[in-house]
C-alpha cells in the first residue's frame, strides 16, 4: 500500500510540476491554494492514524505555500484585499502552528474552510481580470 501511495505522490508531484511550466499566473496560484487543501486533508488523516511525523510534514508544507502566497501579495497595488488576504494568510499560519504544536483537526478543519472561501472568490474571477492581473494579486 505505500508502494501505491509514494507512486502516485510521484506521479502527482511530477504532473503538478509539468502544469506549472505552462500555466498561466492566476491557475499557479489556483494550483499553490488547492496544494494547501492537500496537504491540510492529508494532515487530518496523519493525526487521525496517529502518523505524527508524517503529520508534521503536511503542515510544514502547507506553511510553506502560504508564505509563498503571502509573499507574493502586492500590498501597494492590491489596497485593501491584500492587506485582507495578509493578515488571513498570517491567521491561517498561526492556526497551523496550534494544529501541529496540539494535532488539532479544528484548526486543520478552520483552515481548509478558509482557503476553500479565498479559492471559491479566486475561481470565480471574471477572465478579464485573470487574463490581465499578475499573481502577486493573489
Amino acid at each position: 500500500m505505500s508502494f501505491g501511495r509514494k507512486a502516485l505522490g510521484q506521479y502527482s508531484s511530477v504532473a503538478a510540476e509539468a502544469e506549472a511550466g505552462y500555466a498561466s499566473q492566476h491557475r499557479l496560484v489556483q494550483m499553490l491554494m488547492e496544494g494547501i487543501l492537500s496537504k491540510v486533508a492529508t494532515a487530518k488523516g496523519q493525526i487521525e492514524r496517529k502518523e505524527i511525523e508524517g503529520k508534521s510534514a503536511s503542515i510544514s508544507s502547507a506553511m510553506a505555500i502560504i508564505n509563498a502566497l503571502k509573499s507574493s501579495l502586492d500590498l501597494n497595488a492590491g489596497g485593501e484585499i491584500a492587506a485582507n488576504l495578509d493578515d488571513l494568510y498570517g491567521y491561517m499560519y498561526n492556526r497551523l502552528v496550534d494544529a501541529n504544536a496540539k494535532n488539532e483537526v479544528q484548526a486543520l478543519t478552520e483552515v481548509s474552510s478558509l482557503m476553500l472561501q479565498i479559492k471559491s472568490g479566486w475561481d470565480a474571477m471574471p477572465d478579464d481580470i485573470k487574463n490581465s492581473s499578475p499573481a502577486s494579486s493573489g
